[in-house]
């Protein structure tokens, strides 16, 4: 197997996953502030779908950080590293929310996330982790063509990390105070589908490369 092929592959079709992921987590979310879907199907759909979205941004950060120039690493590691501490809290939190407290195992109340619980909390640490990711492959890419346009939305989801922190910690929660962070809904999906266009342009780019250095 080809790994030089096989790294752009993946993160391409991790990324196209993360997107689809996040679009129906925003679709879900509409859904639910308008009141068109009920419990327990809004919690199920919304921290299902967020859970989709974790791994597959995770891969495809990774494979970012596999194909971008040696001299830009050190912010390709760290958006991985973030990558993996959004990936372990929300994981850890929606793995309890899906497989114990919706279907009622447990009458723990601890175990319920609802605003400013411990599992709030791990929630929000997720999300501020996504945050900083994105943040940190900023720097990995050229101002021109795909990249500026993936450099804007990585900057744009990085610049509604503070507004995701506000509806978190904020100490009354209410919907309203949910919109704030409505523009996640598009930055993500954004961001995530650029990645995507992006590594599959990095591939056929080393495949053409590749081409070349055999046909001298």
């Amino acid at each position: 197997m080809n790994v030089e092929s096989t790294i752009p592959r993946v993160g391409f079709w991790s990324a196209l996953a993360a997107c689809a992921a996040s679009s129906a987590y925003g679709a879900a979310q509409i859904l639910q502030v308008a009141g068109w879907v009920r419990p327990p199907w809004d919690a199920i759909l919304i921290y299902g779908f967020s859970l989709c979205i974790a791994c597959p941004f995770m891969i495809a950060a990774l494979a970012m950080h596999y194909l971008t120039p040696q001299g830009k690493r050190f912010w390709s590691h760290a958006a991985v590293l973030f990558s993996a501490m959004y990936v372990t809290y929300v994981t850890l939190n929606y793995a309890v929310q899906l497989a114990i407290v919706l279907p009622g195992l447990s009458t723990d109340s601890v175990l319920n996330q609802t605003p400013h619980s411990l599992f709030w909390v791990v929630d929000a640490l997720g999300y501020l982790n996504l945050g900083v990711a994105t943040l940190f492959l900023v720097p990995t890419l050229e101002r021109q063509g795909l990249q500026n346009w993936l450099r804007h939305f990585l900057l744009a989801n990085a610049a509604v990390t503070p507004l995701i922190a506000c509806v978190y910690f904020y100490p009354v929660f209410s919907v309203t105070l949910l919109y704030l962070g409505m523009p996640w809904i598009v930055t993500v999906p954004g961001s995530t589908l650029l990645m995507a266009l992006h590594l599959k342009t990095l591939g056929a780019e080393r495949a053409r490369a590749s081409e070349s250095a055999a046909s001298l």
